[in-house]
């Protein structure tokens, strides 16, 4: 069995956040901050964070989804602005957001003396590589784990709820199929089954 690349695990907890998006109207209405932005060519302004958060917001997400050759990044998709409406939406949320960012820059500066957004690509992927793994990471960054598992999730839960995340997924909607033609042998070999005769 092949390992998951870090697209195909967020794609996978990506669509369950969908379903959970769906039943609410908060990715429509930031798709609509979303498209107001664009559409008056100006940069869209947050409401919650502060422009250093801003800044660290849009960084995370995209080291969390990072543009490929099948689509663009979390903040090319508006995940940032997603996230901000959230929290404007959720005010139960503010404080872990704003507490988590905060810590995400303490550590960062415990260890190398610059913030997130000063440190380079290299020393944030440390850090990140420190707290991704909940099973992995020392007891002493619990709270970064716990902070980063729930900013991983709305991550997703922002691009997957965008025309650029759902189109990342190839949902096809409910289309009839003109036939079935049961499991592509090559996945039934994988999976190490056979039709039965």
């Amino acid at each position: 069995m092949t390992d998951m690349t870090r697209r195909e695990a967020v794609t996978v907890l990506g669509a369950l956040a969908l379903s959970a998006a769906a039943c609410s109207d908060a990715g429509r209405k930031a798709q609509e901050a979303r498209d107001k932005a664009a559409k008056s060519q100006q940069a869209y302004t947050p409401q919650f964070f502060t422009p250093h958060e801003w800044a660290t917001v849009k960084i995370l997400s995209d080291l969390i989804i990072p543009r490929d050759q099948r689509s663009g990044s979390a903040s090319d998709a508006g995940v940032a602005e997603f996230m901000d409406f959230m929290m404007m939406d959720r005010p139960d949320g503010q404080v872990p957001m704003r507490g988590g960012l905060a810590w995400i820059d303490a550590t960062m500066r415990d260890s190398t003396g610059k913030s997130f957004v000063e440190a380079t690509d290299e020393e944030r992927r440390a850090l990140l590589d420190q707290i991704a793994w909940p099973r992995k990471a020392p007891p002493e960054l619990s709270q970064g784990v716990s902070f980063f598992n729930d900013f991983r999730d709305l991550t997703a839960s922002g691009f997957f709820s965008s025309r650029m995340g759902v189109k990342d997924l190839q949902y096809q909607g409910n289309v009839p199929l003109p036939s079935w033609n049961g499991c592509p042998p090559e996945a039934l070999a994988k999976l190490g089954v056979a039709y039965g005769s």
